[in-house]
């Protein structure tokens, strides 16, 4: 598969083409420049052309954010087949174009200009000055709209009929690839926390390269960056988030933005780390972070980075799992595991616990087993009396998914089951099946009477 870059100064409109591109808004867009800072990956469809498409920061003046995110479009360009250089129709042709162009022109791989914002005529009408960046015709687009994508492809489409006279076979490497991904489908591993607790070093570190933009700064990412990994034979797909603050200190809109990533990132995994600060453990926020992650049925483990930093180790673990139990009652069990994602140290440990708890997450208990251990459960603390003076009756048990274990249990009286007996029930499944440290649900359903309709017709 092909794989097109699409590089740029600030705010030319990259992220939208991009997202056009991919079909899916993938990546934030906002009118603040520099808001893209790392690669972000998707598949990109035009017409019946299918590629790997690669979103970059765009060009600043130098700092040293700025160059860092410039290595990593550097990076893309090296990765890329084809470049896709985005201008600004609107604005006049800067030195900063100038420069990527001259960087571009060196690269021995085709450069396409794509000079973005032509929603008229006006715009059309000032392409002429940027013929002198020497990269052939700029081809007008309006990304926002829709507009150009024909031209294009018309374009594109020589290079990747080239490739299929070369006797390459995008179709069947595709197919293999879909069989692979059926067999083993990657484990969606989402990496969050407040800013500037290690999260994007952390991933660096277990990629075994310098992916994501890191720095002394909070807020660095902005965007939800998912990159495919593996590990021990195992296919992942890594999300490193933007940073959450409390609520009530988010009054700026592209952070706003950022922070809806993040959680859609928690929405869409299925084993999430959440990264502490070692010196500033188990704030307020990073309990709120976590109730939502257990909340949306997620597996969740705890990382505390910077470990090696720490001089009384043991009362600072000890005070964390001490707000957790009293945090989080709704999950008991959930791992906490110390790290150094400067130095490396803990991450395999971590790494073997995040598949342990993917497998607890997948776990399914059989019916009969269910229903052995309700009885037992019952026998040894009876159900509460309901309002009819009788104890509400408990008639069996069944799962009925995973990710995360879940139960319902059937009765003929279930609205009057306190909160208490369903802990008292949601624990014995934890000791009964080993399922510590993942969120498990139970339903209570009322079973009807077989016989209701025979009486009625009899009335």
């Amino acid at each position: 598969m092909k794989t097109i870059a699409v590089v740029g100064r600030t705010n030319v409109g990259k992220s939208t083409l991009f997202n056009r591109l991919a079909r899916k808004k993938l990546a934030i867009v906002h009118d603040k420049p520099g808001v893209t800072r790392d690669r972000k990956e998707a598949t990109g469809y035009l017409y019946d052309l299918t590629f790997r498409l690669i979103d970059t920061a765009g060009l600043e003046e130098t700092t040293d954010l700025a160059a860092a995110m410039w290595r990593q479009t550097e990076m893309a360009i090296d990765e890329a087949d084809i470049v896709l250089m985005v201008v600004d129709a609107r604005a006049e042709m800067t030195r900063l174009d100038e420069r990527l162009a001259r960087d571009l022109r060196k690269v021995h791989k085709p450069v396409f200009l794509i000079a973005n914002k032509c929603e008229g005529n006006q715009q059309r009408q000032n392409l002429g000055e940027f013929y002198r960046l020497g990269l052939g015709e700029p081809l007008p687009v309006s990304a926002e709209h829709g507009l150009g994508m024909a031209e294009i492809y018309q374009e594109l489409i020589p290079l990747f009929k080239k490739e299929e006279d070369s006797g390459e076979s995008e179709t069947e490497d595709g197919i293999k690839e879909e069989t692979s991904e059926e067999k083993d489908r990657p484990l969606k591993l989402a990496i969050v926390g407040r800013p500037n607790v290690g999260k994007s070093t952390l991933i660096n570190k277990l990629l075994g390269k310098e992916r994501l933009l890191t720095g002394p700064q909070a807020g660095v990412t902005r965007d939800a960056i998912t990159i495919p990994w593996e590990w021990r034979g195992h296919s992942i797909l890594l999300t490193d988030t933007a940073g959450l603050r409390k609520r009530g200190k988010v009054d700026d809109t592209l952070e706003k933005i950022s922070a809806a990533d993040t959680n859609n990132a928690i929405d869409f995994a299925e084993v999430v780390i959440l990264v502490l600060d070692a010196n500033v453990p188990m704030e307020k926020q990073d309990l709120l972070i976590a109730s939502k992650v257990l909340d949306e049925g997620r597996c969740l483990l705890i990382a505390l980075n910077k470990w090696d930093s720490i001089a009384n180790q043991k009362a600072v673990l000890n005070e964390i799992k001490e707000k957790m139990v009293t945090s989080l009652q709704q999950v008991k069990g959930i791992p906490v595991h110390t790290i150094s994602a400067r130095n490396g140290y803990g991450l395999d440990r971590l790494m073997s616990d995040v598949f342990k708890m993917y497998g607890l997450w997948n776990k399914r208990v059989p019916t009969h087993k269910l229903n052995t251990f309700l009885q037992e459960m019952v026998e040894a603390h009876p159900t509460p009396v309901a309002s009819n003076g009788r104890r509400i009756p408990m008639k069996y048990m069944t799962q009925v998914s995973i990710r995360p274990p879940t139960f319902v249990i059937f009765s003929s009286n279930p609205d009057q089951l306190p909160e208490s007996y369903l802990r008292y029930l949601s624990n014995g499944l934890r000791d009964r099946y080993g399922l510590v440290g993942v969120p498990i649900r139970i339903h209570m359903r009322k079973r009807e009477n077989p016989y209701a309709d025979k009486v009625k017709r009899k009335k």
